[in-house]
C-alpha cells in the first residue's frame, strides 16, 4: 500500500509542471492533495486526467476560490468519505477530508498558516485546540487513522534549517511546537522520525534566495500515524526531487 500526501499549491499549476505524468510513475494507491486551490468543476480536464489513472477522486474545496481545499484520490473504493470536520470555519476552508476503507482511515490535513498575522495565528491555535479534541474522539470509532498533510508546524530544531533565526517565526513558534509534543503524546506516530533521525529534510523550500537548490527548507508535511497502526508501517520517503510546488511530496509505504 503506497500512500502519497502533497501540497501541490494550486493543482492546475502543478499539472502543468507534469504532476499527473509523475504521479502516474510513481504506482500510488491512494494521494492526498491539500491546497488545490480550485472548485472541481473548474477543472474536467484535470479529473478526466486522473480518472484515466484509475482513481476514485474526492474534493473538498473552499468556499473562497483560489484558496486552499483539500482532495483524496484513490484506487480503492472507500466504504464512505466525510468531508469537513464539522467546524464552520474550518470546512469553509476546506481543510479536513476523510475516506474510511475496510481496514484503516485516512484523512487530508491542511493546517492554517499563521505566518499572515496575529489575527491568522489566533485562528491556528484555534485550530490546533479543536483538531486534538476531535481526532481524540475519532480514535475512538476509528483507531486505525492516517492523518496526512500540511500541518504548518516545523516540530523539532532537526526539521528546520535554521532553528535559532526562525525561533520566532509563525510555523516554528514554542506555542506550535509544544502543541505537536502534546499531540504526539496522544497517541500519533511522526512516520518518517520513525525510520529516519537524520538532519537536513525537508518537504517545503521558499521561492526566496534559491532555498531549494541549497536545502534551506522546513519539514511541515506529515503523515502521522495512531499508534495501533505502528507494525504495519514499512517506509517512509520524502521526495524532494519532485518539482511541481514550493513543497515536495511524502510518500508512506504499509505492510
Amino acid at each position: 500500500m503506497r500512500i502519497i500526501s502533497y501540497n501541490v499549491n494550486g493543482i492546475r499549476a502543478a499539472a502543468a509542471k507534469g504532476l499527473f505524468n509523475w504521479l502516474e510513475a510513481t504506482q500510488a494507491d491512494m494521494v492526498c492533495l491539500q491546497e488545490i486551490k480550485a472548485q472541481p468543476e473548474q477543472i474536467p480536464d484535470i479529473i478526466a486526467l486522473i480518472e484515466q489513472l484509475g482513481y476514485h477522486h474526492y474534493w473538498f474545496p473552499a468556499e473562497k476560490k483560489g484558496y486552499s481545499g483539500v482532495a483524496i484520490l484513490t484506487k480503492i473504493l472507500p466504504n464512505e468519505v466525510v468531508y469537513g470536520c464539522g467546524e464552520e470555519w474550518i470546512d469553509q476552508e476546506g481543510r479536513v477530508l476523510r475516506a474510511d476503507f475496510d481496514d484503516f482511515s485516512l484523512m487530508s490535513l491542511y493546517l492554517p498558516s499563521g505566518s499572515s498575522g496575529d489575527l491568522r495565528q489566533e485562528k491556528k491555535y484555534e485550530f490546533l485546540n479543536f483538531f486534538s479534541n476531535y481526532t481524540e474522539n475519532l480514535k475512538v470509532h476509528y483507531p486505525n487513522l492516517i492523518i496526512s498533510g500540511d500541518y504548518n508546524i516545523c516540530h523539532k530544531a532537526i526539521d528546520i534549517h535554521n532553528p535559532k533565526s526562525n525561533a520566532n517565526t509563525s510555523g516554528f513558534l514554542p506555542e506550535e511546537r509544544a502543541w505537536m509534543d502534546g499531540f504526539m503524546g496522544q497517541g500519533w506516530i511522526d512516520s518518517f522520525r520513525h525510520f529516519n533521525p537524520d538532519p537536513h529534510h525537508y518537504t517545503w523550500w521558499s521561492y526566496r534566495a534559491g532555498s531549494r537548490g541549497k536545502n534551506l527548507g522546513w519539514r511541515i508535511d506529515y503523515h502521522l500515524v495512531s499508534q495501533a497502526m505502528q507494525e504495519r508501517l514499512k517506509t517512509v520517503k520524502i521526495l524532494p526531487d519532485a518539482i511541481h510546488s514550493d513543497h515536495c511530496p511524502i510518500l508512506l509505504e504499509l505492510h
